[in-house]
């Protein structure tokens, strides 16, 4: 399993107000957006915007940053040698598949591996 880019989580109450500052931050237009479980999803740059209310987003906070992968069923291996715990998935999302898991110390991490 190779990491192809790790994207900071940024949780935020509305994505039409974020993503400008963003944009001229990155020089970027924004990526894929696309509504999910709840809550809206956008990418732009380095950052994953995840944007609903206080109940939408509860579910989602806990993870700390989304990084992408190559081959999601990789993540079997490094747990088997690292330790920590699949908490959600295999799931299939808008993207491709993603797992959320626990790390040791504590790190939850979203796994992304985009279809092509």
């Amino acid at each position: 399993m190779k990491v192809l880019a790790t994207l900071a989580r940024l949780y935020v109450d509305d994505l039409d107000r974020a993503l400008p500052a963003l944009r001229d931050l990155t020089g970027q237009e924004g990526g894929r957006r696309f509504a999910y479980s709840g809550v809206e999803v956008a990418s732009i740059g380095g950052f994953l915007l995840v944007a609903g209310t206080a109940e939408g987003l509860a579910p989602f906070r806990d993870v700390q940053s989304t990084v992408l992968v190559d081959d999601l069923d990789g993540i079997q291996t490094l747990l088997n040698a690292r330790g920590g715990e699949i908490l959600s998935g295999p799931n299939q999302v808008p993207t491709g598949r993603n797992a959320i898991v626990r790390h040791p110390g504590g790190v939850v991490l979203e796994y992304v591996e985009h279809s092509a």
